[in-house]
């Protein structure tokens, strides 16, 4: 497989009730990106490549996770996962992963998270000689 998780995270289970939300941010402490105050634990796993969400309930209204940099927005439904790299090849966060919880309006929102750390990553995660968006271009075929 492509990645690796003896560097991961434990998996981390959060409830946002009712006006629950979380700010927007990016996942990936900032090791590459200058960021010196890093706990020594997170510098042993390396940053925060890749983050794997799975919604553990369905939300009556809100709860929504939102990418405002794409546009995307993924509805809480029970059983749905997400997943990203935070990261771009070279260890810089990617701006384009910056997200966050959208409010609960009803209801309750369980979630469970998984952070997949670089250390164990980067030997088998190589820059690309075309550039960063080069290795996307097989699912992008699907979309033009």
């Amino acid at each position: 497989t492509l990645y690796k998780y003896s560097s991961a995270e434990p998996f981390q289970i959060a409830n946002y009730g009712l006006g629950g939300q979380y700010s927007q941010h990016m996942d990936p402490h900032g090791y590459w990106d200058g960021v010196t105050n890093i706990d020594p634990q997170a510098i042993m796993r390396g940053d925060r490549m890749a983050t794997i969400m799975v919604y553990l309930a369905d939300v009556e209204a809100g709860g929504a996770t939102s990418f405002p940099s794409t546009g995307i927005r993924l509805k809480a439904r029970k059983g749905d996962a997400a997943f990203w790299i935070n990261l771009r090849t070279s260890g810089i966060g990617d701006k384009l992963t910056h997200h966050g919880g959208c409010p609960v309006l009803v209801g309750s929102k369980w979630i469970t998270n998984k952070w997949v750390g670089y250390s164990d990553q980067f030997r088998h995660y190589p820059c690309d000689r075309e550039g960063y968006e080069a290795r996307f271009k097989r699912f992008t075929a699907y979309y033009q």
